[in-house]
């Protein structure tokens, strides 16, 4: 395993025309580990330390953020349309099954930021998380990165955003009001579609999609705006219009404050395993795919387009707010006045 050159993994898309950074750590930093426990039966995680948790991301890349934190490499979730399965590549891994069940953990990566965050070189930008693979994936469930790296975050007041397709993300509710109060948050959930069998083959690792949309719904009952990334848009599977209206309108029903439709794109590594698996499960839509995507990782702008339109028009319809990425907010303290002397009962609120 390639563990000596791993350098800073880019944070949303690759960019291989700047020079190599050191090594992040050495071979003898790594820790092998499995569990003898259903949930991570057939998965081995590589325990390492980390010489840096904040990435910056490239300046070609097409992401609205400049920094990541990114603690895990590897996915248990198993999206075969994952486009971060290039990145097990640079480790000599297979961005195949490799990528689904060798998973690197950063197990450093509070106390690292910690640090790296109360550096004079720091200066509060925002730092976006999930945009490689999910930081609330089944592995955050034993090793708890995710607690250390929000206080560590809400005791900076640096503000933050959070892409999962995790329910533990409930887990740190607290953590994320507390950091609402000082700094900017954004969460934003991504569920592509409602389709349960179409769930089940292409995102087997993930909570089923009404899961996720109660997360919405929990996170916006306790102030936390939450958007959802309607991703990906799956052509010939998830794309008709009876299933794009039934997607948006239980976006709806979950509070979502915003819904962002994202079509699937299909970079090299990503590629490769989707074609496998849509060859196996779908053969007479390889044909149809590789005219689709003939041009590259991206689908044709009309098809994007039409896609976008016809979920704005449903955003519309059943009233989500503006159709957009979601934005960080903060939740406001409200304003406290003098309790009269002999103030009978009062009922507490969450915030």
């Amino acid at each position: 395993m390639r563990w000596e050159n791993l350098t800073a993994e880019p944070a949303a898309e690759p960019c291989h025309d700047r020079p190599a950074d050191p090594a992040l750590f050495g071979a003898d930093a790594v820790t092998v580990r499995t569990f003898d426990t259903p949930e991570f039966a057939g998965i081995t995680f590589h325990e390492i330390r980390a010489r840096t948790i904040l990435n910056r991301v490239p300046g070609a890349s097409r992401m609205p953020f400049e920094w990541t934190v990114n603690p895990y490499r590897g996915c248990t979730h198993a999206c075969v349309y994952c486009f971060a399965r290039k990145t097990h590549g640079y480790l000599d891994l297979d961005t195949g099954i490799g990528f689904d069940t060798q998973i690197v953990v950063k197990v450093n990566a509070p106390e690292l930021l910690r640090r790296q965050l109360a550096s004079p070189r720091w200066h509060g930008e925002h730092v976006a998380m999930g945009t490689n693979v999910d930081c609330y994936q089944r592995a955050e469930g034993r090793y708890r990165l995710m607690p250390g790296i929000l206080t560590a975050l809400r005791d900076r007041a640096n503000p933050f955003s959070i892409l999962t397709k995790g329910t533990l993300i409930l887990r740190d509710l607290d953590l994320l009001k507390q950091s609402a109060e000082v700094t900017d948050v954004g969460v934003s959930v991504s569920v592509g579609f409602t389709d349960t069998e179409l769930w089940r083959t292409v995102e087997p690792g993930t909570p089923a999609p009404q899961r996720r949309l109660d997360v919405v719904r929990t996170l916006t009952e306790h102030g936390i705006g939450c958007g959802v990334l309607m991703a990906p848009v799956i052509p010939f599977l998830g794309d008709q219009p009876a299933q794009l209206r039934a997607t948006v309108r239980a976006i709806a029903a979950s509070g979502a404050t915003s819904v962002t439709p994202l079509v699937l794109h299909l970079r090299p590594g990503a590629r490769e395993w989707f074609m496998a698996w849509l060859g196996a499960h779908h053969p007479h839509l390889v044909r149809r795919y590789e005219r689709l995507y003939a041009d590259g990782a991206y689908a044709p702008k009309w098809y994007q387009r039409r896609i976008t339109r016809q979920v704005h028009d449903l955003a519309e319809e059943y009233g989500i707010g503006p159709t957009r990425a979601e934005m960080p907010r903060r939740i406001r303290r409200p304003e406290t006045t003098p309790e009269p002397a002999e103030a009978g009962p009062t009922q507490l609120t969450l915030l």
